[in-house]
């Protein structure tokens, strides 16, 4: 729960039941809430002068909250309280509009239903129910609104996005899977409709426990006819979000692993699939070729192949990415060892692997082919591919390009998630340079949460969510629950492994944090964008006192990435802790040409770190180096 005012100020009570009752008065305005169902409601077991007394306890202090504001924001009475409706707004007053074209509909779209006011949870079993009945009656209203507007729109681009909305509500609305569905096949993407029906079935199989109705699987036999036309084959720019990846079963050099390979080649594929912008086609085995994919498998973008051998106990892997636009040139290539001891181990570990390292592989190089296109008119996938790159290379004019290319990308697309996610993604690295203010920080908390809403299984939307609530908003607990569901989506996304294991470090649980960040050195020690994963390593060997440790990163890093001014920072409070004031003075006279204003004060103001003494060791060991206070 958050309360702005309109300078974006956090007006927001410290008691979680003052807390609580501007909660109950916001969701009831405009009507007035009797103050009798009030401490009902939220002091069930005490008796009824207590409850009262408490409850005028809390009236004062959000009154204190909300005085500045104006004397006429909340209205107490004898027998009832409530929010002037002229004077506050929900973030979810539009719920039941009908929203009649996109950009409107994105301002209705609903935000994180299902965890309505969760940082309330467990305050009294009677408020329990409440909650609980709040958050089913606004999801029916909000499906209702979102049904409507599913049923005005006409175009296809425009029915998909509606579709993704309605889902956000309800994940098992059958018929907003099957707009999803026809849309893509309508505007060309088979790939992007067959992934759209292999969630449709998950879904319903999980959720409620039963297949897809007739009609849906009338759309899939649709999508197993031939394409008449090649043009609509992978999808147009205008309406793809993803690349076509085929992974072909490994050539076992032997001839005897067969089984092995296919298993192999299986699991890279379920590996891969997780990721949600890559669309993986399986290879199978076609007549006298063992090893090949059957014609269908070849209208990809990106081809994963290689070669399986054993022996003396031991399993070696090669594994090689062909971009199938450029002639099937090898991309990426990597070498894999085990021992042949427990080959299903062996399998899941060489496929996480390979999925992790694949993914940013393919960011790179559809980034580099995004920015050598020249269309004047480019999709909101395109926007976005042209933006990753920039947004780790961190020189300011570059990324400030970035950030109008992921605005042009959500303004084109509003029902993109991925476009949301990596911009609130911007918004992070823009705060982590000091590039930042408060409307900044608030804009990121946005787009990270519509992300969320657009799709709750995206699972780099969900730690870029989460890294937003740690990192910018200091609200440890909640990012542990988005960080968590992350990883339970995709073990194999090394972002989410570091964003966790940076929130545990946030929180104090420094050991927690180590096992999670080396996690990515696991899956991916040769990451592209390893700076920064490297420099989440230095924040909890810094609490630990392990300063020569963090010295020792901060040398490897430098010099990949020297405007890092996340490295700068903490290198800075080791070497202060270590007593080098030459390096000291070096690194921050670097630190200070990239933020002039820096200083002890200002650090700690807007600090993440949750424990007094993990603050307190920071500030100290900036003192020491020399930063002014």
């Amino acid at each position: 729960m958050q309360a702005h005012s309109a300078a974006g100020d956090s007006v927001l009570p410290r008691g979680r039941k003052a807390r609580a009752v501007l909660a109950v008065l916001a969701l009831s305005a405009p009507r007035p809430v009797a103050r009798d169902f009030l401490w009902r409601l939220l002091w069930s077991s005490r008796q009824p002068e207590q409850g009262r007394a408490s409850l005028r306890q809390s009236l004062h202090e959000l009154h204190a909250c909300l005085l500045p504001l104006g004397p006429d924001i909340l209205r107490i009475g004898r027998g009832s309280v409530s929010l002037n409706p002229d004077r506050a707004q929900t973030d979810l007053r539009f719920l039941s509009q009908v929203a009649p074209d996109d950009a409107a509909a994105d301002a209705c779209a609903p935000v994180e239903l299902g965890r309505l006011l969760a940082d309330l949870a467990g305050l009294d079993p009677a408020f329990e129910r409440w909650r609980e009945a709040e958050s089913e009656r606004l999801r029916r209203t909000a499906r209702a609104a979102a049904e409507a507007a599913l049923s005005l729109q006409t175009g296809y681009t425009a029915r998909l996005a509606a579709a993704e909305r309605l889902l956000a509500i309800q994940q098992d609305h059958e018929p907003a899977w099957r707009a999803m569905i026809d849309a893509h096949i309508a505007l060309g993407d088979r790939a992007a409709a067959l992934a759209a029906y292999e969630r449709c079935t998950t879904v319903l199989a999980d959720l409620a426990g039963r297949t897809p109705a007739a009609e849906t699987c009338d759309l899939l036999a649709r999508l197993r006819a031939p394409s008449r036309t090649g043009a609509g084959r992978n999808g147009s720019g205008q309406s793809r979000r993803g690349v076509r990846l085929g992974v072909a079963p490994l050539r076992a050099l032997d001839g005897h692993d067969a089984a092995l390979s296919l298993g192999l080649a299986d699991e890279i594929t379920a590996s891969l699939a997780r990721f949600r912008w890559i669309a993986t086609i399986a290879g199978r085995t076609s007549g006298d070729e063992p090893d090949a994919l059957e014609p269908a498998g070849r209208d990809v973008d990106f081809l994963l192949d290689g070669t399986l051998q054993r022996g003396g106990g031991r399993v070696r892997v090669l594994v090689r990415l062909l971009d199938q636009r450029a002639e099937g040139e090898v991309v990426w290539a990597h070498r894999f060892d085990r021992c042949a001891a427990d080959l299903l181990n062996v399998q899941d570990e060489i496929a996480a692997e390979i999925a992790a390292q694949v993914d940013p592989e393919l960011l790179l190089r559809e980034g580099a082919r995004a920015a050598g296109d020249s269309a004047a008119d480019p999709s909101a996938y395109q926007l976005v591919l042209k933006a990753v790159p920039a947004i780790y290379r961190l020189d300011e004019g570059g990324f400030r390009r970035a950030g109008d290319a992921l605005q042009a990308a959500v303004a084109r697309d509003p029902g993109y998630a991925a476009a949301h996610a990596w911009w609130a993604c911007w918004h992070v690295f823009l705060a982590g340079q000091g590039w930042a203010d408060a409307a900044d920080a608030a804009r990121a908390a946005e787009l990270a949460e519509r992300a969320v809403a657009l799709d709750p299984a995206d699972a780099r939307a969900l730690t870029i969510a989460g890294h937003v609530r740690g990192f910018l908003q200091r609200h440890p607990d909640e990012a542990a629950a988005l960080h968590d569901r992350a990883l339970a989506l995709n073990p194999n996304l090394p972002m989410a492994w570091v964003f966790s294991g940076l929130g545990e470090a946030y929180a104090g649980r420094h050991e927690e944090a180590l096992r999670r960040i080396r996690s990515y050195q696991r899956l991916s020690r040769f990451d592209p964008h390893g700076f920064f994963y490297e420099t989440a390593l230095m924040v909890p060997h810094l609490f630990r006192g392990e300063h020569e440790e963090v010295e020792a990163i901060a040398r490897k890093v430098a010099p990949l990435k020297p405007g890092f001014a996340s490295t700068l920072r903490i290198q800075l409070a080791a070497l202060g802790h270590l007593g080098r004031a030459e390096a000291a003075a070096e690194v921050r006279g670097r630190l200070l040409r990239l933020e002039p204003r820096f200083s002890i004060a200002e650090t700690i103001a807007r600090t993440p770190l949750a424990r007094a003494q993990d603050r307190a060791l920071y500030a100290e060991g900036l003192r020491r180096a020399g930063l002014p206070e």
